[in-house]
């Protein structure tokens, strides 16, 4: 097993388009044909577009793209930004009269951290398609990652600065990566399960815990619900909806490896997988790297942020 890079898992292209000032954006995997696609959400307030058309008894088979947005539910109208360019593109599911673009979304909420009027639209999803690419997407403080934190569940005056990350692997000729924008309730660790970024100690110099915290406690901060992970599992393994669900699934162990806790009631915790390839492949193999590359891309999230907003980043901690 070797790590490669995210784009070298091949057949998409990906965009980022973000308002810095308003700490919002989003992000878009655009399919290079028609991928079958599985979903699997874990948390307990999620916000999402067209989910159900991942569902193994749906008649879609595939689809176009996903978008990763922040903007809590606000966020779901940009996924018409993705639809406008594919269908300008004539991309899409062929209805006889026209071509549907089927673009899935999930949204994650960072409305507290900028301004609460500017959510990514139509227009913002638009500039991600046309940003998309097949070179290596940035981390950190840029897509979706752009307004996430962790760690918030005494408020945001102990949060810390999230982001947006990719990590790939190789085996043999299987390829498999995630991308991930990291916007948790809960901490950040790294695999020693110590926390690298979330709740703050009272004296904002080292991480504290948030299960510890809850304990304590036993309630949370108001600000302790506006949250949810949110990320994408891609294969060059050529595998079935159906399958591809089981994937999704288990790549939620690589955010239970590496956030703490996660999947809660405050989160809405959703992971895509997606398969654009034709090689032979077992998906317990692929289920099995999924989650090895979703721990480790959400680790990268959290350390390639730089602080911003009032938020500390991992890398400010000594």
């Amino acid at each position: 097993m070797k790590e490669i890079g995210i784009m070298e898992v091949g057949g998409f292209r990906v965009g980022h388009a973000q308002n810095e000032e308003a700490a919002t954006g989003c992000t878009v995997i655009l399919l290079d044909n028609m991928s079958p696609a599985g979903l699997d959400v874990r948390g307990g307030g999620p916000a999402s577009r067209e989910s159900q058309i991942l569902s193994p008894v749906a008649q879609a088979d595939s689809i176009n793209a996903v978008l990763l947005s922040g903007g809590s539910a606000f966020g779901l109208d940009a996924a018409g930004g993705v639809q406008k360019y594919l269908e300008e593109r004539n991309i899409g599911f062929d209805v006889g009269v026209t071509k549907v673009p089927l673009v899935c979304e999930s949204c994650l909420f960072d409305l507290a951290v900028g301004r609460v009027d500017v959510r990514p639209d139509a227009a913002m999803a638009y500039e991600a398609c046309e940003n998309a690419s097949k070179e290596a997407p940035a981390e950190g403080n840029v897509g979706a990652g752009t307004g996430c934190t962790v760690g918030k569940i005494c408020g945001g005056s102990r949060a810390m600065k999230s982001g947006f990350g990719t990590y790939a692997i190789q085996a043999g000729p299987i390829k498999v990566g995630a991308l991930v924008a990291v916007n948790a309730l809960g901490d950040v660790c790294g695999p020693d399960g110590k926390p690298i970024a979330g709740l703050l100690n009272p004296e904002k110099t080292a991480c504290a815990s948030t299960v510890e915290a809850m304990l304590s406690s036993l309630e949370m901060a108001s600000f302790a619900n506006t949250n949810t992970t949110i990320g994408a599992i891609v294969t060059n393994v050529k595998l079935p909806k159906v399958l591809l669900t089981k994937v999704a699934g288990m790549a939620h162990n690589g955010y239970a490896r590496a956030i703490r806790p996660v999947h809660t009631m405050a989160d809405g915790d959703s992971i895509y997988a997606l398969s654009t390839g034709d090689v032979p492949g077992d998906v317990n193999v692929v289920g099995a790297m999924a989650a090895y590359v979703m721990e480790r891309a959400i680790v990268r999230a959290a350390m390639a942020a730089k602080s911003a907003y009032g938020f500390p980043a991992a890398s400010d901690l000594k």
